[in-house]
């Protein structure tokens, strides 16, 4: 009994040392850089920090001699990624705290499964995303307006919002081509709300697909990626 108990005195002592080093080095990065950091990590690997901000992982050692920024950090056993995995972890959200009101709502089929996207009108990529979801059978996608390409982006976003058929207007658009051509001075406030949620989830680029177990996917997926996603993600 006294063996166990200094055993789990000791493992205590050895987390708050690993939290206290974190806790100084997010504090001292903080400092240096001049911008809040996220979260600060021992990545397990060769004396190694994990460092969280602005949506990228870079690495340094406890006194900050160095930065390893824009790598990725490879298991050299398992030779998988280790960043990857640690970026989709920390990327991901609670998708229920999604504002959904401000999104286009279309339900496919009997629309159990669920997603949400951001995407700017004027996207290439995000329309052959519109048109591989039109494929995917019983979902429900809440499509978020991001306009952050130019200015008729923004013109746009504001029309497809305020047509009669939202979900209709966007599809036109997207899948058939046809330029929205209705008013664009009602209430859109949505939009303005939907940029600024953007830069608070570190959104940089559209399309990004979020799905209810909350990963992030940041660009377009194929139909039958999609279906493998949404099968495993309930």
């Amino acid at each position: 009994m006294i063996k166990k108990l200094l055993l789990l005195v000791v493992a205590s002592a050895v987390v708050a040392t690993a939290q206290a080093d974190e806790a100084e080095i997010l504090k001292a990065m903080e400092a240096k850089l001049g911008a809040k950091v996220e979260s600060v990590t021992k990545s397990g690997y060769m004396g190694l920090y994990e460092v969280y901000m602005e949506g990228s992982i870079f690495y340094t050692d406890e006194k900050m001699t160095a930065f390893i920024a824009g790598g990725q950090l490879i298991d050299a056993k398992t030779m998988k990624n280790t960043t990857e995995g640690r970026m989709r972890k920390l990327a991901a959200i609670k998708f229920n705290d999604l504002p959904f009101d401000r999104a286009i709502k279309q339900v496919h089929g009997n629309g159990k499964r669920v997603l949400a996207t951001f995407e700017d009108p004027n996207c290439g990529y995000c329309k052959r995303l519109a048109k591989d979801l039109y494929k995917v059978e019983n979902v429900t996608v809440y499509t978020f307006l991001l306009p952050i390409l130019s200015e008729d982006s923004l013109k746009k976003s504001r029309q497809i919002w305020c047509s009669a058929d939202r979900a209709k207007a966007w599809t036109d658009w997207m899948i058939e081509g046809k330029a929205p051509a209705g008013r664009e001075d009602c209430d859109t406030a949505a939009i303005d709300k939907n940029r600024e949620f953007g830069r608070k989830l570190n959104i940089t680029g559209t399309p990004t697909i979020f799905f209810v177990d909350g990963e992030r996917v940041p660009g377009a997926m194929p139909a039958d990626r999609i279906e493998q996603k949404l099968s495993t993600a309930q």
